[in-house]
């Protein structure tokens, strides 16, 4: 892949998603600016993501998606590992900033955002289901645009 420390990239995109996560937490100090801070981060980790799995066309695969070994031996690479991390950091980022930007249209109250957003950050798919939660329960009826 790259002659390059897999730890300090780790640490790099640690720290973007931290200042993108850190953008959506104070949004209500410049709305507009931080969500846009946020979904730039988002892409950045996007963009670095696609970087690596470029480089891993026409590599022999370690693993495969037909198994959870096959998947845990892809994962046994840290190139691999290190490209997954992205995958989630980027797109969980994204999911975050929707929910930021979403929550200021029907009205939610940032401090009820925190909690998703935490939940987010760490557990994906949970703080999505948590912010649809407090969505439809504001607006009798779970919107997903």
């Amino acid at each position: 892949m790259f002659n390059t420390d897999y730890e300090t990239l780790f640490s790099i995109v640690g720290v973007l998603a931290f200042v993108g996560w850190g953008a959506l937490a104070f949004s209500p100090l410049r709305p507009a600016f931080l969500i846009l801070a946020a979904r730039a981060v988002s892409v950045v980790l996007a963009i670095i993501y696609t970087t690596f799995l470029i480089s891993l066309w026409g590599v022999e695969p370690e693993g495969n998606f037909s198994s959870l070994a096959g998947v845990a031996a892809g994962f046994s690479n840290m190139g691999n590992l290190l490209t997954g991390w992205i995958h989630f950091l980027a797109l969980d980022l994204f999911i975050g900033a929707w929910q930021v930007e979403k929550g200021r249209k029907v009205g939610l109250p940032h401090l009820l955002l925190l909690p998703c957003l935490a939940l987010t950050f760490l557990y994906g798919p949970l703080g999505l289901l948590l912010f649809l939660a407090i969505q439809s329960i504001k607006q009798r009826s779970v919107v997903v645009s």
